[in-house]
């Protein structure tokens, strides 16, 4: 366990003006608090603040963070209390074991839900103060550290939060060999297996290249230094976990790796960065492909380097990295290398790229998702990696891997993602969906109106797009809902002989349960809630006057018919009989004469996004007389009045609406009709079958075939036709063939 003045030697080796007596305090204070509180290895518990300390330490991190490190598992696990640190030591200390405590209270790795909360809860305590972060990844490493003490359950629990996690957020932070630990130890714990097979070849291939690397490294060295270039040059071997990561990711064996030893080029200056580049590509042939420019177009996370790979000596292949020694602490150290010491004040600069990406992340709970849909977009965010691309007006803007001109578009604004309708890509027309490469200038265009596809959401790979098109789709189809129960609402008050406004429904909106007349609308639209209740709720004084007029027909223990509209006259619910008012009879394409006078809702051309929908099993077609009928949740399904699926629905007349087609014969619009066949068992008979379609411009959208007998085989056809004069054509087209035995359209 390290001495109380090795934690002041550590500390001072860095600062020379660091705070001495608060360093000694805070270790005097923390090691009465726990007292003989022992680990679940045996150790003092006390040990454990001091290793996180220590590992701080190395970061050159300032003294409230260090002593924060002491202190930190004070508040949680013992008597200490938060007020008792802000008085002992200072607010900005107590602030920052405060946020520490909250987060140990978390439980990441519970159901996706809760997990999704807390992950918010994790990154809301470190927005403030990013020190808080970084205190909790040095307290994950040293409990990762000693991880073979705990039971093994729990162990592949701690494993797998850490590789889901912390290891992510260490990388966006840009602290690599931090990053690197955390995923060697997870791995050891979730793949034991795996890991000690990795590990074995990796140490049996260092053992035969060991004098390859050195040769490497010396030539390296020659090389430059015949350029007048003065550099470090290091190699290295790859983590057991980045090697094992890549044959999943390749699907590739280990023999067949590459670049399993990789060589850092260190220099003084940015410019010997690219004089470095030059000796190395004109000595060995460069690996096309292989070269990244991470100076001129950083990482999010502040990450500055040239990567290339060559074809080095005996025809191996060498990955090199060449950096400044600036750039070189900030890949190892991330945002821990920006601690900056002015007048005596350490603090970490907010300014940093990793800092700003944490701020970006928290103002996404601002939006308004699911938990567990903020956690898988920022799960995304964090596991990608980047390519860059510039708008026409040379803007910069940092996508993950995969991203398309969707996500560009949503990283310049929402709004230019919500309204786009395409793009060019250096210049030229692409599709919205070609995957951007590193360099491309994208220019996006827009159209006013515009609504986002559901269907982007799943295309998408930036958790920012993802959520903005799923509330753009929300929106959109809650406007659709509002949209649609305003229609039934006019009509219902206009049935009841009463005033409908929007002042009188605001009135009403207590008894309704409701905040606003758009959440009436909407729910009426949906069917959560029907029109005869709104009315109702406006007049409570009102009463049904078609109902009271059939009850009034009817005799002391007879059916009493309910008259629903114009049309409809159920006895009972065993026997349903579709009938016409005098002067209302059915007008063209089933309309009542008077057409939208009546006060039926107009069906239009319809597709998936919208909220009315056609009856599966058989669809409808304009020429059909139609009935709507309301389905909680979602909207209006249209029948054709012959579907003998409507008996379903007689006990319930607050659902039926009264439709009526509203189509331009003018569109391109098709409608869903099925058939079914009889078809005659020989060679060539579909064929016939799949021509008459054709030839009368009717549109296969699926096939079923089963055969019923050795000569007969039954055929079920979803067409998608103009109208029922359209599909009546193809029918009797179909009945003149002699392979057909038999057609009938299906109503379901």
């Amino acid at each position: 366990m390290m001495r109380q003045y090795e934690l002041v030697e550590r500390v001072k080796a860095y600062n020379p003006g660091a705070d001495e007596a608060l360093l000694n305090r805070a270790y005097v204070y923390a090691m009465r608090a726990h007292g003989t509180q022992k680990r679940a290895s045996g150790d003092p518990f006390f040990a454990h603040p001091l290793e996180v300390a220590a590992i701080l330490t190395d970061l050159r991190l300032d003294d409230a963070t260090i002593v924060a490190a002491v202190l930190h598992d004070t508040v949680e696990d013992t008597a200490a209390t938060l007020d008792e640190i802000n008085r002992v030591f200072t607010p900005e200390i107590g602030k920052l074991v405060d946020g520490l405590t909250k987060i140990k209270r978390l439980d990441l790795v519970s159901k996706r839900a809760a997990q999704g909360e807390n992950f918010r809860k994790l990154l809301l305590a470190i927005a403030a103060d990013v020190r808080v972060l970084l205190v909790k990844l040095a307290d994950r490493l040293h409990n990762m550290r000693t991880l073979q003490h705990m039971p093994a359950e729990k162990r592949a629990r701690i494993a797998q939060e850490t590789l889901d996690i912390y290891a992510p957020l260490a990388s966006r932070m840009g602290m690599q060999e931090l990053r690197e630990e955390l995923e060697d130890l997870s791995f050891v714990n979730l793949k034991p297996d795996v890991y000690a097979t990795i590990a074995k070849r990796l140490a049996d291939l260092s053992a035969k290249s060991e004098r390859l690397v050195e040769s490497i490294e010396r030539d390296l060295m020659a090389k430059l230094a015949n350029a007048g270039i003065t550099a470090t040059v290091k190699g290295r071997q790859k983590r057991p976990y980045s090697i094992w990561s890549k044959m999943e990711r390749k699907s590739v064996a280990f023999e067949q790796l590459s670049d399993i030893f990789g060589f850092r080029v260190i220099v003084d200056k940015v410019d010997t960065c690219y004089r470095a580049l030059g000796v190395v590509h004109t000595t060995w042939p460069m690996v096309p492909g292989r070269y990244k420019d991470y100076i001129s177009t950083p990482k999010q996370n502040d990450y500055r380097s040239i990567h290339t790979t060559v074809i080095g000596p005996k025809s191996q292949r060498v990955e090199l990295q060449i950096r400044t020694t600036e750039m070189d602490e900030i890949g190892e150290y991330g945002i821990a290398a920006h601690a900056l010491y002015k007048d005596g004040a350490p603090h970490l600069a907010t300014e940093s790229g990793a800092y700003q990406w944490l701020r970006r992340t928290i103002e996404l709970l601002a939006e308004g998702d699911s938990p567990e849909e903020f956690l898988e977009h920022t799960k995304l965010e964090l596991f990608q990696d980047q390519v860059f691309c510039f708008t026409p007006k040379g803007r910069l803007i940092a996508l993950p891997r995969g991203a398309t001109p969707i996500d560009f578009a949503y990283a310049v604004h929402t709004d230019v993602g919500n309204t786009a309708v395409g793009a060019k890509i250096n210049g030229r027309i692409a599709p919205l969906l070609t995957e951007l490469q590193n360099g491309d200038e994208v220019e996006i265009a827009r159209a006013d109106g515009q609504i986002p596809p559901a269907a982007w959401e799943s295309l998408v790979v930036t958790g920012k797009a993802r959520a903005a098109i799923r509330r753009a789709t929300r929106s959109a189809v809650r406007r659709q809902y509002a949209g649609l129960g305003r229609q039934i609402l006019d009509r219902a008050f206009e049935r009841a002989g009463k005033n409908f406004s929007d002042e009188k429904l605001r009135g009403a909106l207590p008894r309704l349960a409701r905040q606003s007349t758009e959440d009436v609308f909407a729910a009426v639209g949906r069917g959560e809630m029907f029109s005869g209740d709104v009315v109702k709720a406006v007049y409570p004084d009102y009463k049904d006057e078609r109902r009271g007029a059939a009850a009034s027909q009817a005799g002391p223990g007879q059916p009493r018919p309910h008259v629903n509209g114009a049309g409809r006259l159920s006895l009972d619910k065993d026997q349903t009989v579709r009938l016409t008012w005098p002067g209302k009879g059915p007008g063209k394409d089933g309309a009542a004469k008077g057409g939208p006078e009546e006060g039926a809702i107009p069906i239009r051309g319809l597709d998936r996004d919208l909220l009315v929908r056609f009856a599966p099993d058989g669809g409808a077609v304009p020429g059909d007389r139609i009935v709507g009928i309301l389905t909680p949740g979602e909207g209006v399904t249209i029948y054709p009045i012959q579907s003998p699926a409507l008996a379903a629905f007689d006990n319930e007349p607050d659902r039926w609406l009264d439709v009526r087609w509203d189509v331009d014969g003018a569109s391109n619009q098709r409608f869903p009709a099925r058939l079914a066949l009889q078809s005659i068992n020989e060679p060539g008979s579909f064929a016939q079958i799949a021509q008459v379609i054709a030839d009368h411009d009717g549109n296969i959208d699926n096939i079923s075939m089963k055969r019923r007998t050795q000569d007969f085989t039954d055929v079920t056809i979803d067409l998608a036709v103009w109208d029922l004069k359209h599909l009546n054509a193809i029918v009797s087209e179909l009945r003149a063939k002699r392979v057909v035995s038999r057609v009938d359209r299906v109503n379901g």
